[in-house]
C-alpha cells in the first residue's frame, strides 16, 4: 500500500514536518514521487518511522538512531555491531540512573533539613544549596 504524506504522517502518529525533517536528516530515504510531485510512502516506511519513534522513547538521540539505521540498512555483520551499540547505550543509561539516584538522595537530604515551617524567614534548604 502507498500513502501520501498526510496519510503517512497520520498512520505513523507524527506530523508532516516530522516526516520532512526525518528525510532531511536521512533517517528516511527520499520517497518515490508521482508525476504530479506527490510523495508516496510504503508500509516499510511506516515500520521505519515506528522504529525511530520507539528508539526515541528509549532515549536514543536522532544521531544514534541514524547510526542504528545504518547498521540495519548496510552492515554485513549486523548482530555484532548492534550488540556493541546497545552495550554502549546500556552503560550510558546506567550512568544516568546513578546520577539520578545521587540527585534523589541529595533532594531527600535537603527535604529532611527543612522543618516544614512555612512562616520561617530563613530557609534551611536555601542555606545548604548556596554553600555548594
Amino acid at each position: 500500500m502507498s500513502y501520501r504524506i498526510s496519510q503517512f504522517a497520520d498512520k505513523c502518529g507524527v506530523n508532516k514536518e516530522t516526516i520532512r525533517y526525518y528525510e532531511k536528516k536521512n533517517l528516511l530515504q527520499e520517497p518515490f514521487r508521482t508525476d504530479s510531485g506527490y510523495r508516496l510512502y510504503s508500509d516499510d516506511e511506516v515500520k521505519r518511522v515506528g522504529f525511530i519513534k520507539r528508539m526515541k522513547e528509549l532515549g536514543f538521540s536522532l544521531i544514534e538512531i541514524y547510526k542504528l539505521l545504518g547498521v540495519v540498512d548496510k552492515d554485513e555483520i549486523r548482530c555484532q555491531d548492534m550488540f556493541e551499540f546497545v552495550s554502549k547505550k546500556e552503560g550510558e543509561v546506567r550512568k544516568q540512573i546513578d546520577d539520578l539516584k545521587r540527585i534523589e538522595n541529595m533532594l531527600i537530604d535537603l527535604k529532611e533539613r527543612c522543618p516544614d515551617e512555612k512562616e520561617l524567614h530563613e530557609c534551611p534548604i536555601i542555606e545548604v544549596v548556596t554553600k555548594y
